[in-house]
């Protein structure tokens, strides 16, 4: 595991860093890890044990059968406290989304995309997807498992007196929603402002800072590279770290899509510790 070795001195210093938050804990979408899984699935779970991380985003067993996949999130120490989903298995066979999340263990199921035609996300587009989560949300709460959608940014397009997000948002009966910090901001909204527009509807966090300079657009798309060690970008993460708490938001996952994430995680995780002093 050369680009992923992990020093015994540096798991300390993570371990130690890791918040510890009674009711609220910090944990990792391993979408983060989706190019180290492809060479050594086993050592990438040691290394996220190494950083103290105990709760996990995931749903993609990377090549390896689910069940032996499961066994090792057991064996280091890793709860999948949500996994993915998508669009079109909800639409499809909600059921056995369901059951998928019940095989994990998983409490919430994420959905992180709605199809559309290229960079044109219109309102039918909206009402399709509410119809479509509002029918799977009602069938996976039977499993006592949440869905969440997860904005991408396309969302935030004006929309008569609001936005398509605002529309989405009060058409929701059988969903809540997972916020990514840093599309929420690149697609034109302000993450605080949304935590304390919905306070009731957000039930997961993304956790990811965005490199100061970056504009932005309401496409969905950007260079992963833009992802930065959290507390370094520019968004108000220590103010929504925050908020979050005060709202009860059980889980925040940590996801950094650059080619540093093995190097930037450490840094995220240490900043985060840094916020229960101030």
């Amino acid at each position: 595991m050369k680009n992923i070795k992990l020093l015994g001195s540096l798991a300390m210093i993570i371990l130690f860093a890791l918040p510890s938050v009674s009711a609220q804990e910090v944990g990792l979408q391993l979408y983060s890890l989706r190019n180290q899984f492809k060479t050594d699935i086993e050592g990438t779970l040691k290394t996220i044990q190494g950083w103290g991380i105990t709760k996990i985003e995931g749903g993609d067993s990377y090549g390896m059968d689910q069940d032996e996949f499961i066994a090792l999130l057991d064996k280091y120490g890793l709860q999948a406290a949500s996994i993915g989903a998508s669009y079109e298995e909800l639409a499809e066979d909600p059921e056995a989304v369901s059951k998928k999340a019940k095989s994990y263990g998983a409490k919430y199921v994420m959905c992180a995309w709605i199809p559309h035609d290229g960079d044109n996300f219109t309102i039918e587009d909206a009402k399709k997807a509410v119809d479509t989560f509002n029918r799977a949300g009602e069938i996976l709460d039977r499993d006592e498992v949440i869905l969440a959608y997860h904005p991408h940014g396309y969302e935030f397009r004006p929309y008569e007196e609001g936005t398509l997000f605002d529309y989405i948002a009060k058409q929701a009966e059988d969903f809540y929603f997972e916020m990514d910090v840093y599309w929420a901001q690149h697609g034109g909204a302000d993450p605080l402002t949304l935590l304390n527009t919905y306070p009731d509807q957000f039930v997961l966090l993304h956790l990811k800072d965005m490199e100061k300079g970056v504009a932005g657009n309401d496409t969905g798309h950007e260079d992963v590279e833009t992802n930065v060690v959290l507390g370094t970008g520019q968004i108000a993460i220590s103010d929504i770290v925050n908020r979050a708490k005060e709202l009860g938001i059980e889980y925040l996952f940590i996801e950094d899509e650059s080619s540093r994430v093995v190097d930037q995680v450490p840094k995220s995780l240490f900043y985060l510790k840094s916020l229960e002093n101030n």
